[in-house]
């Protein structure tokens, strides 16, 4: 059994359950995948498997030690790759196996990893929800930062400062989702609820840690 799959996110829609519950869910495009590389604690100190997405990228647009690395596996055509750890009950995976979404079942919880959308640069407010000073009575403060470290002591702005900058595009992990729907047929996995990134985006399935 695969600790996950990867896929790309197609959008959001509803399914009703029996009960006549709305339900929003994100489908995703899961699989098929293979696994590029079979990591043990032999020979690489700790348990893991490489899974690739297999969706026929062109030559040109793989780097030749990525197509030398992928050739020992026979998985010609893989652009995006992960590395997912492996626990007691994993089985035994190696080089050449293939994942698919049929490994999933709905309600099983999943933790969806993706790259959230990039808003460009933003300011104090919008970036981080900062409340911002008054908008009468003659104040010259509205949307300003304010003060962000004393000028005798320390005389430094310290890092991590929350301040304007760009912002999303970065790593963002939704935990135990609960998967509704399997489509095998067509390699669709339906989670309840919203999931990271534009549509399109690359997205790592992965079981939820109980």
């Amino acid at each position: 059994m695969s600790p996950g799959i990867l896929g790309k996110k197609i959008g959001m829609t509803q399914v009703f359950r029996p009960n006549g519950e709305v339900v929003p869910v994100t489908l995703l495009k899961a699989g098929p995948c293979v696994v590029t590389q079979r990591k043990t604690a032999t020979t690489d100190g700790y348990e893991a498997v490489q899974l690739g997405l297999v969706e026929f990228a062109k030559t040109k647009n793989i780097t030749k030690p990525a197509a030398g690395h992928l050739k020992k596996s026979g998985a010609d055509g893989v652009r995006f790759q992960r590395e997912l750890r492996l626990d007691g009950g994993s089985g035994d995976m190696k080089a050449g196996d293939r994942v698919l979404v049929g490994e999933f079942k709905p309600a099983d919880k999943v933790d969806v990893i993706g790259v959230s959308k990039g808003r460009g640069f933003a300011g104090l407010v919008k970036r981080h929800h900062f409340r911002g000073g008054e908008n009468t009575h003659g104040s010259m403060f509205h949307r300003a930062p304010g003060s962000i470290g004393a000028s005798s002591f320390p005389s430094r702005v310290f890092p991590g400062m929350r301040m304007a900058g760009h912002m999303g595009h970065q790593r963002v992990t939704v935990r135990n989702l609960e998967v509704i729907e399997v489509n095998a047929e067509d390699n669709v996995l339906a989670v309840k609820g919203a999931v990271p990134g534009p549509a399109g985006s690359y997205v790592l399935v992965r079981r939820a840690r109980s």
